[in-house]
């Protein structure tokens, strides 16, 4: 079971790099889904067995960050004039080289904390640690508002990594708030992107600054 996990994890972290290097607003939301998959299924297989609160808790994940809000973003995206991430703070190359230099810190620091990936995987704090990097990276370098929401959704997806661990440990309604957290977040976030498009020709957060007068 130690090795699908580590099997799960590594394509997670992959994926990171995918979203990274990608400037196509539609293959990031597709990519972002797919790890959504990959987290949903985390709890039943680290903890090997299907309790209810396993079940509810990978319910959740999967039907929020694999179908409900994507769906929610690929609405967005109808109404929006972006197909593309034309023009980062930094380059996708260098998005790259700082994504990879976090993963690369993230398995220093995780192998020098007393680490909790005995519950299933060594590699589930490094992927937390570098998976909430990776939102944070593309969260504070896209321009595009929504390529903002999806960062902040991986940014999310790394502290879901690693409240995974402390899955027994956790009551049940704190699990559950997270879910409802993260949508509301996402919601909340759509609904701010949708007037942007209706105030603005683009959906840029560098437009913001107009506002300042």
């Amino acid at each position: 079971m130690s090795s699908a996990v580590d099997a799960m994890l590594v394509m997670v972290l992959l994926l990171n790099f995918f979203v990274l290097g990608s400037s196509r607003i539609r293959s990031i939301i597709y990519t972002v889904a797919g790890q959504g998959v990959l987290l949903g299924l985390l709890p039943v297989m680290v903890h090997e067995g299907i309790g209810l609160r396993q079940a509810v808790v990978s319910v959740g994940a999967i039907g929020l960050k694999a179908v409900i809000i994507p769906r929610m973003l690929m609405r967005a995206m109808t109404d929006l004039p972006i197909r593309r991430e034309i023009q980062p703070l930094i380059g996708f190359r260098t998005s790259l080289l700082l994504g990879a230099v976090a993963t690369a810190a993230s398995m220093g620091l995780a192998a020098r904390l007393p680490t909790l990936g005995s519950a299933g995987s060594q590699l589930l704090v490094p992927a937390s640690l570098a998976t909430i990097l990776t939102g944070f990276i593309i969260l504070t370098t896209r321009i595009k508002a929504i390529t903002q929401v999806l960062g902040y959704l991986i940014l999310e997806n790394g502290v879901f990594i690693f409240g995974v661990l402390l899955l027994e440990a956790m009551p049940f309604l704190v699990e559950v708030g997270v879910l409802l957290d993260l949508f509301v977040a996402i919601f909340v976030m759509g609904i701010i992107i949708n007037h942007i498009s209706r105030e603005f020709s683009s959906v840029s957060t560098e437009r913001l600054s107009t506002l300042k007068e």
